[in-house]
C-alpha cells in the first residue's frame, strides 16, 4: 500500500484522486440539496400559496371556503390548525348574526306591544280629559282599562327584564320546599278570578298525595303557569266556550303539570319551534293577539333549570296542552 501511494505521489496521481473524490462528493451534496429543496418546495409552496389566499379571505370578510388537508406532515396541520380556526369564526360570525336579528326581532315585538296598550291609555285618558267620560260607571271603565293597560306594559317589561337575565344565565331564583296541594290551591284561586273576569272556564284536578313537597322557586313556577295560561288565554277560539283545565298528576320521582285549553291549536309543522325564542307560528294572528315571543322560552329555561323538562301536544282547531315536570322533594337517609 505504501508502495503504491509512493508511486502515485510521484507521478502526482494520488492527489488528484483526492480532488476528484472531494469534487464528486460536493457534486452529489449539490445535487442531493437541490432535489430536496424542490421536493419540499414542491410540498409546502402549494400549502403556503392556499394559506396566503385564505388568509386574504379572512381579511376580506369571506369565510365560505376549506383548507383542510387529509395529510400528515407539518403544514398540514398547519392548514387544519387554519381550518379550525376559520370554522369557529364563521360559527362565531353566524351567532352573531343570529343575536342581531333576534335582537331586532325583540325591538320590533316590543315596540309593536307597548304600542298598543300605549294608545289606548291616551286615548282613555284624552276621553277623560275631554270630558267624555261624565259618569261615574264610564269614568270607572275607563280607570279600570287604563290600569289593565298598565299592567300588560309591565309584563312586557318584565319579560324584556328576564330575557336579560335569561340571556346571562343570571336568573335569581329563591329555590325552597313547596307542598304542592297548597301551592296550586293558591295558585288556582288567583288563576280564576282573572279568568272568570274574561268569561274562561278553569278546570282544576290534583291527583298527588297532599304531602308531596317539591323543590322549586314559587315566584318563577308563577311565572311558568302564568306564560303558559296567557298564551292559551291570547289565542282561544271564538266559536266555542273557552275552557282552560290543569291537571296535576303525580308520575314517580316527578310531578307532572298539564294545561290544556281548547283553543285554535298549533299546526303539526310548528310544534317543534313553539319554545324557540321569538318564534311565532302564525305572524299575522300573533301580531293581532301580541306577545314579545319569548314567552314560552322563558317558560322552557325556568323549567330545566328545576330540572325538569317541558313538551306540548296540539291539533288546530281542537286546542293545546302544554305538559311539564318539576323533581319531588326527597329526604336524603345518612345510615
Amino acid at each position: 500500500m505504501q508502495a503504491l501511494k509512493h508511486y502515485m505521489d510521484d507521478g502526482g496521481l494520488f492527489d488528484e484522486l483526492v480532488f476528484n473524490f472531494c469534487v464528486a462528493e460536493f457534486v452529489i451534496l449539490l445535487l442531493t440539496a437541490i432535489v430536496m429543496v424542490v421536493w419540499i418546495y414542491k410540498g409546502i409552496a402549494p400549502q403556503i400559496k392556499i394559506l396566503k389566499i385564505a388568509a386574504n379571505n379572512v381579511k376580506e370578510g369571506n369565510l365560505d371556503f376549506s383548507v383542510a388537508t387529509g395529510g400528515t406532515d407539518e403544514m398540514s396541520e398547519v392548514c387544519n390548525a387554519f381550518e379550525d380556526m376559520r370554522v369557529r369564526l364563521k360559527n362565531n360570525a353566524k351567532d352573531r348574526l343570529e343575536d342581531e336579528a333576534e335582537q331586532r326581532a325583540l325591538i320590533s315585538n316590543i315596540a309593536h306591544d307597548l304600542k298598543t296598550p300605549i294608545t289606548a291609555i291616551k286615548g282613555y285618558a284624552e276621553g277623560m280629559l275631554d270630558g267624555v267620560a261624565d259618569t261615574p260607571e264610564k269614568r270607572e271603565k275607563y280607570i279600570r282599562t287604563i290600569y289593565n293597560k298598565a299592567n300588560e306594559m309591565n309584563t312586557l317589561i318584565n319579560e324584556l327584564t328576564l330575557y336579560s337575565n335569561i340571556d346571562t344565565n343570571k336568573i335569581p331564583y329563591n329555590f325552597q320546599k313547596l307542598n304542592i296541594h297548597s301551592y296550586f290551591e293558591d295558585c288556582i284561586e288567583e288563576l280564576g278570578m282573572d279568568l272568570e273576569n274574561q268569561h274562561i272556564r278553569l278546570d282544576y284536578a290534583n291527583y298527588v298525595d297532599p304531602d308531596v313537597l317539591i323543590i322549586a322557586d314559587p315566584e318563577q313556577l308563577g311565572r311558568i303557569i302564568h306564560n303558559i295560561v296567557s298564551n292559551s288565554v291570547k289565542y282561544m277560539r271564538a266559536d266555542v266556550a273557552s275552557r282552560i283545565a290543569i291537571t296535576i298528576k303525580d308520575v314517580g320521582d316527578f310531578v307532572q303539570i298539564e294545561v290544556a285549553d281548547n283553543g285554535k291549536g298549533i299546526a303539526t309543522k310548528d310544534l317543534p319551534y313553539v319554545f324557540d325564542r321569538f318564534y311565532r307560528a302564525d305572524a299575522s294572528r300573533n301580531s293581532a293577539a301580541g306577545g314579545s315571543g319569548i314567552g314560552l322560552s322563558i317558560v322552557k329555561k325556568i323549567v330545566e333549570d328545576h330540572g325538569g323538562k317541558i313538551w306540548v301536544t296540539s291539533k288546530e282547531n281542537e286546542g293545546t296542552t302544554m305538559y311539564f315536570v318539576i323533581r319531588k322533594y326527597q329526604e336524603v337517609m345518612y345510615e
